[in-house]
């Protein structure tokens, strides 16, 4: 409905409160926050909608409109559920608008959302995510709604409390004649460059006349000539609600560049607006209106964010500072007078002292020496630290205080030295001219006594915030200052039922809609809490288990051994205790919840769950925590040692072997074994070396590249398996006596034996458990692919019959599987680093003598997958082709193969169809492209032949080579390449005729090919 309003579009977007480019939707699976202590709704920002929100909530805060708009029913507005009905007459926005106030009020929310709003005025999403001015959205908003109103009880909404009348005067000086003119007007402009404050404005406007004089006259119609005049203007109607936009915009024609007035502008929390209405006869109570509302603009004129300050008329809210706060300003009452003084504005010191000097200017040090008589204090100890050096203060005021040009010297601009009464009245100046100043600081407005209503707070998109009413004249000055003011008549009374009533002359149908969402809300709610405080543990039960080397293990199946139990993670263990009873309605005798951990040597217990009382919150207990359900002592008769001193270590024990033993290239042979993290050295060393054998570790760790080995000394055999740091999957290698000349025992490492020890990781793409699962295995450079193989078989517990149908493939960075590796390779031969990931796959490897290829139909990835084969290398390009072509469901003899050239494109040909795969170099892992067309003999070339149509006649004086060189530029179009389709025959209005492809040897000349061209064309036409 808006459309694009404004030019401008504001980019700057603050960090709390706006967009950053797109819209941010809620999870789904989440309901929106309550309200919070305020018990206040804020509005969710769009993007860019900081200032409809604000000015959205100011109509909320404003009850009269508000119950102005309920009170029009469906029987005037229509229904929402009739929108789509093509015979109904709904009024969309103020519906809409009815909602979103409903919602505001009653729905248990932290922040409405104005979606359905903004869908109503016809906004796009851009224009949501676009900023605008809020004092013109002010103007639109009310001609929207005056729009939508017509024909119902509320046409006159707008005028009835926001219109007002201004009456222009020109009164002639020599026969009195009087003529005026009469203007409308929802909200005043008044100037903010080069003035004080809002009275002071006001003044200049209905108060302040303007003389027609000298060179510039007035014509009197009266008279019939050129006159001296006057010319004023008054305010002749107020409205109930008046409305000041702050023209804090302006151009600065030097620099052409626009600009934001950020000085200092005051306005009073109550103003008389007597002296500047046509009609003063009337009691004070018709003239005193109370400010409800400031909306505020934080940024430059290019952008920024809106918030507002809102009165809460009806009590609605919760008002509340933090308690802190609170005994802050407690604190601070009870101080000194001196304390007091500090918090004295130093505008108004300033201007007090420079006042009540005879001469016109004071030094500048001189100033702060009468600050320090004054006072008592000085400008430095006083203000410096938050207004900053006393010139500079002095200087960031020009529109208060006149320096002289070298800045020694201040004074009171003239302006600045009016003064009022308490009531704002008899308005005096000593010039008689342009020279009111409106002084908040010296006689500020009659402070109301506390009453109902009197609360404020900060309405900041989603966030609702308490505020202090002086809070207010923080927003005098800066780049965050008022942009907006709202004023109502002190007269208009709330009725006693509408305080802290927010269901007041609420609808029934909104009413009971808002009853129901907030039911549906709660549910949601409950449903979400339930599941975010909702955690998985796994039962691990004692009799489904037995003790055996050094860790538990499961004497069914994982899945029979273990029982899944969901609880809220704020019950206690008492709770926990009573909910595992339930479950297991046979047990008997005691019951000990102890923590267990799936290490790799089996289950192994930790702690027992003590403290019934205890959360299990409280006590570490997280999602997917595992617990053993025992009595406490043993398991199937055997004694269980827990704790992490007792955690089992499962270590990879290598022996140089014997005889090759263990395949091609294997130097060692591996075993594994199980030992308490608490074992010593010399406990290991008696198991496991004979008489006179030494034990090495991998001394640089299981993850990296083992090249050294470190020899346990005599010295360390009383140091535990933990402290020499040997962890799960570490390498010990046990050499006998006759083995030690590898070792130079006198540094400790291994220097004759070169063969690293290290890692590859094997991952489990079979399919055979839910999780694809990574194991580690030893390997050396010589260590066969299908050694490597039967170890991740046996590693992941898989079945034995699954090595005859399984290959293992490298996996690229991005996840790819690659071309299977031989299991006659070695990790050398198949070019793997240590520490590289492997996939075990189903299908068999290729054998050394086969290749591993990847294929698709046409180049185009997105219309032809990839697809896989294995072809012997010594296969001929012609039986890999058809190969190919019966895996892809393709027949006919009508295509051949390319290679997949660097840009994913089909490149070079394999034109020697009857050569081997292994002669053209096609390696494992390549990928071909099965492409239609066949390719022409070797030494030939296949030509496209168009020729001219002979109705084609030439134009009067034309040659022919100018008719041919004029359809040249036609032929672009008609480019074929050897593969493709066969074109249409003719194409209309290029007089030319597709006559075929012609194959002709390489070396032919053009005579040939011409007398090559003109056999097909007489067969098919038998003339020229």
């Amino acid at each position: 409905m808006f459309g694009d309003l404004f030019e401008e579009d504001f980019s700057f977007i603050s960090n709390n409160h706006c967009g950053k480019g797109k819209k941010s939707k809620p999870r789904e699976s989440e309901p929106p926050a309550p309200r919070d202590f305020t018990n206040l709704s804020g509005i969710k920002n769009q993007g860019g909608t900081c200032y409809l929100n604000s000015l959205l909530q100011t109509l909320l805060f404003t009850p009269e409109f508000r119950e102005a708009l309920f009170s029009l029913g469906p029987e005037e507005l229509g229904t929402l559920d009739d929108s789509r009905k093509p015979d109904a007459k709904v009024r969309i926005i103020p519906l809409q608008l009815q909602r979103l106030f409903a919602q505001l009020l009653l729905l248990d929310q932290q922040a409405a959302s104005t979606t359905d709003l903004t869908e109503s005025f016809g906004w796009s999403s851009h224009e949501e995510m676009r900023q605008h001015d809020v004092q013109e959205l002010n103007r639109i908003l009310f001609s929207a709604l005056e729009t939508s109103l017509v024909g119902t009880s509320g046409h006159d909404l707008i005028n009835r409390l926001y219109h007002g009348i201004v009456v222009n005067q020109i009164v002639c000086k020599e026969c009195k004649n009087v003529s005026e003119r009469q203007e409308d007007f929802l909200d005043l402009t008044v100037a903010v460059k080069g003035v004080a404050g809002l009275e002071e404005a006001l003044w200049n406007m209905y108060v302040e006349e303007e003389y027609f004089e000298n060179d510039n006259l007035y014509r009197c119609g009266a008279c019939d000539k050129l006159v001296e005049a006057s010319k004023s203007a008054k305010l002749r109607k107020l409205p109930p609600f008046l409305t000041i936009s702050l023209l804090r915009f302006n151009f600065d024609f030097e620099k052409c560049e626009r600009y934001k007035e950020t000085s200092c502008y005051t306005f009073p929390i109550q103003i008389n607006l007597r002296p500047f209405c046509e009609q003063t006869e009337m009691d004070d109570s018709e003239y005193m209106y109370e400010l409800f509302s400031v909306i505020i603009h934080k940024g430059g004129c290019y952008g920024g964010h809106y918030h507002v300050y809102i009165r809460d008329v009806d009590e609605l809210g919760n008002w509340q500072l933090q308690e802190e706060e609170d005994g802050l300003i407690e604190e601070r009452a009870l101080g000194d007078t001196e304390n007091a003084k500090e918090t004295e504005n130093p505008l108004a010191v300033l201007k007090r002292i420079l006042s009540e000097e005879e001469v016109k200017q004071i030094p500048v040090d001189q100033l702060g020496q009468k600050l320090l008589e004054k006072k008592g204090v000085s400008w430095n100890k006083k203000y410096r630290k938050q207004y900053g050096a006393l010139r500079k203060y002095l200087q960031n005021h020009p529109q208060i205080f006149q320096l002289t040009p070298d800045g020694s010297k201040v004074g009171l601009k003239e302006a600045h030295k009016f003064r009022l009464d308490s009531h704002g009245q008899n308005l005096q100046s000593p010039s008689q001219k342009n020279d009111v100043q409106w002084n908040c600081e010296k006689n500020p407005p009659r402070p109301r006594a506390a009453s109902a209503g009197c609360h404020w707070f900060d309405l900041n998109d989603s966030k609702v915030q308490p505020i202090k009413e002086k809070d207010i004249e923080k927003q005098f000055q800066g780049k965050e200052s008022a942009y907006m003011l709202f004023y109502r008549k002190a007269q208009l009374k709330r009725p006693p039922e509408a305080r802290g009533n927010p269901r007041y002359q609420i609808p029934e149908h909104l009413l009971n809609e808002m009853n129901a969402a907030n039911t549906e809300l709660q549910k949601k709610r409950a449903e979400c809490d339930s599941a975010n405080n909702g955690i998985d543990l796994h039962l691990h039960l004692s009799s489904c288990y037995r003790f055996h080397n050094g860790a538990l293990h499961p004497s069914l199946s994982w899945k029979e051994s273990v029982v899944d139990l969901t609880i809220d993670r704020r019950k206690t263990l008492g709770e926990l205790r009573q909910a595992v009873f339930q479950m297991l309605e046979s047990w008997e005798g005691d019951m000990v919840l102890s923590m267990a951990k799936p290490l790799p040597a089996g289950l192994h217990l930790y702690q027992v769950l003590d403290g019934d009382e205890l959360t299990l919150d409280g006590t570490g207990l997280a999602d997917g925590a595992d617990i053993f359900v025992w009595n406490g002592k043993e398991v199937g008769g055997t004694k269980v040692l827990a704790g992490p001193e007792h955690e089992p270590v499962v270590l990879n024990v290598l022996r140089l072997a014997e005889h090759n033993e263990g395949g091609k290239g294997q130097h060692f042979s591996e075993t594994q074994l199980v030992v308490s993290c608490s074992t010593s050295l010399g406990q290991l060393h008696s198991a496991l070396a004979p008489a006179g054998g030494i034990i090495l570790k991998n001394g640089s760790g299981a993850d990296r590249e083992a090249k050294n080995w470190e020899v346990f000394h005599e010295e360390d055999m009383k140091e535990t398996v933990q402290s020499v740091g040997l962890r799960d999957g570490c390498s010990v290698l046990i050499l006998d006596s006759h083995d030690q000349s590898f070792v130079n025992v006198a540094s400790g490492n291994l220097t004759a034996f070169t063969y690293d020890i290290s890692w590859l990781q094997v991952k489990n793409f079979c399919g055979e458990e839910e999780e694809e699962k990574h194991v580690k295995i030893t390997a050396t450079i010589d260590t066969m692919m299908s050694d490597i193989k039967m170890k991740a078989i046996r590693e992941l517990q898989l079945e034995e019959e699954l090595a005859t149908e399984s290959c293992l493939r490298p996996v690229s960075g991005n996840g790819k599987l690659l071309s299977p590796v031989p299991e006659d390779y070695t990790v050398k031969e198949a070019e793997l680093k240590m520490g590289s990931l492997l996939g075990l796959c189903r299908g068999k490897a290729p054998t050394s003598t086969q290749l591993f290829l990847y294929f698709m139909v046409g180049s185009d990835q997105s219309c032809s997958p990839e697809m896989e084969i294995v072809v012997e290398e010594t296969a001929s390009v012609r039986e890999c082709l058809n190969l190919m072509l019966e895996k892809s469901g393709l027949s006919g003899d009508n295509w051949h193969l390319r290679r997949l050239d660097w840009c994913y494109e089909a490149g070079e040909a394999l034109s020697q169809e009857n050569a081997t795969l292994k002669e053209l170099n096609v390696c494992r892992g390549d990928t071909l492209v099965i492409t239609e067309g066949k390719l022409p003999g070797k030494g030939f070339l296949k030509i496209p032949i168009w020729w001219l149509k002979p109705s084609s006649c030439k134009k009067h004086g034309e040659k022919a080579e100018d008719q041919v060189n004029g359809i040249t530029w036609k032929m672009e179009a008609l480019q074929v390449s050897a593969a493709a389709a066969p074109p249409e025959p003719a194409h209309p209005g290029l007089d030319l005729c597709y006559a075929g492809r012609i194959e002709v040897a390489g070396e032919a000349s053009l005579e040939d090919l011409k007398m090559q061209s003109v056999v097909p064309w007489h067969l098919c036409h038998g003339h020229w």
